[in-house]
């Protein structure tokens, strides 16, 4: 029986792609690492191991001799910085024997660090909103000087690595905006970019040695718990929906190839409408499956048991198109304490009495 190992294993982002595996009912082996044991033990895996913390010393030595004790087949890594850390030792975990579909160390570091990937979207000729780093109190009045738009609000957001738009603010008062970035110690972190709008996309794929190998777009039609972040962005979708548009998937390859000469495992590109209406990419996760990747799963495109079946078998899936093959209008719905659902705005209609 082959192994695979997932980490952050007990997570909402984790646990789609175990319970994804287990659908494919491959026979596999599922071991979840987790660090915070009242997740991990709600998690499906079949076997759990209790892992300290990526930013933790004794994480290269603990993940190590876990490795060297199950001698798993395959790791897959579903959290930024925890890849960002393993990486570092990647030729120790392939020594054992260990298989990964992960891009080149360059191009892990540029996606995590959203910052760096706006830089290389930028010199790929890719529409982007303008960013400034904020080191200071004159470069935040320049933004809003120059990037403001029509009421003077600009886009507060932290280059640094995590999700959940880390740091994001929408404003258009200077004060409030020093205050904001003091607080969360964010000069020279931060950068101010023009605002989009509130229309949101993501174009997830898997590349292997430079080919798509299948890509699938899902348009956000609201966040869960947008009343707990100042921006209203959470990182966390409540209502997603299959959806195709050509510019869409022009835009997200380019932001691709504009961070890997040659992609190479999973890129999650993130893109909002500006006003003009084209999708502007914001940032790329690289390396791991969005959080929501269960839904796709359920709707017949198992990315997981996909990603599986190339490491473990060379075996590429045959799908009716490479892009897209999913249906548009399927919905996926989220909600606390109850388990997500797989429909259409036509079945939600056909189940609902109006008052």
């Amino acid at each position: 029986m082959k192994k695979i190992i997932i980490t952050g294993a007990g997570s909402a982002q984790s646990n789609g792609v175990i319970n994804s595996l287990l659908m494919g009912n491959g026979g596999e082996e599922i071991i979840g690492l987790g660090a915070m044991p009242e997740e991990l033990v709600m998690c499906n895996a079949h076997k759990k191991y209790l892992m300290p913390y990526a930013k933790e010393e004794c994480y290269k030595e603990k993940l190590l001799s876990v490795l060297i004790k199950e001698k798993p087949d395959m790791i897959h890594f579903q959290h930024d910085f925890e890849l960002s850390v393993a990486v570092r030792f990647r030729d120790e975990i392939e020594a054992i024997g260990v298989r990964m579909l992960v891009p080149d160390n360059e191009t892990i570091d540029t996606c995590v660090h959203k910052y760096k990937s706006w830089l290389k979207f930028k010199a790929a000729g890719i529409v982007v909103p303008e960013n400034l780093v904020l080191k200071n109190k004159a470069d935040l009045k320049y933004a809003f000087d120059h990037l403001g738009n029509e009421d003077g609000t600009i886009w507060l957001r932290s280059m640094s690595i995590g999700g959940g738009g880390k740091g994001s603010l929408p404003t258009s008062d200077l004060e409030e905006a020093c205050d904001w970035i003091d607080r969360c110690h964010g000069w020279g972190d931060f950068v101010a970019a023009q605002l989009l709008t509130t229309q949101t996309v993501t174009w997830l794929s898997i590349w292997h040695a430079g080919s798509l190998v299948v890509g699938q777009t899902r348009r956000r039609k609201s966040w869960a718990h947008s009343s707990l972040s100042p921006s209203g962005i959470t990182g966390v979708t409540k209502v997603g929906e299959t959806w195709h548009d050509e510019s869409v998937d022009s835009v997200a390859i380019s932001a691709v190839k504009a961070v890997s000469a040659v992609p190479h495992g999973i890129y999650g590109v993130d893109m909002t409408y500006d006003k003009n209406g084209i999708p502007n990419p914001t940032e790329i996760n690289i390396s791991r499956f969005f959080t929501t990747v269960q839904f796709f799963s359920e709707a017949g495109l198992n990315m997981p048991v996909i990603l599986k079946d190339i490491v473990l078998y060379n075996k590429f899936p045959n799908l009716p198109r490479v892009n897209n093959p999913l249906p548009d209008g399927l919905l996926w719905l989220r909600g606390m304490d109850c388990a997500p659902m797989l429909t259409t705005e036509k079945r939600i209609n056909e189940q609902l009495l109006i008052a």
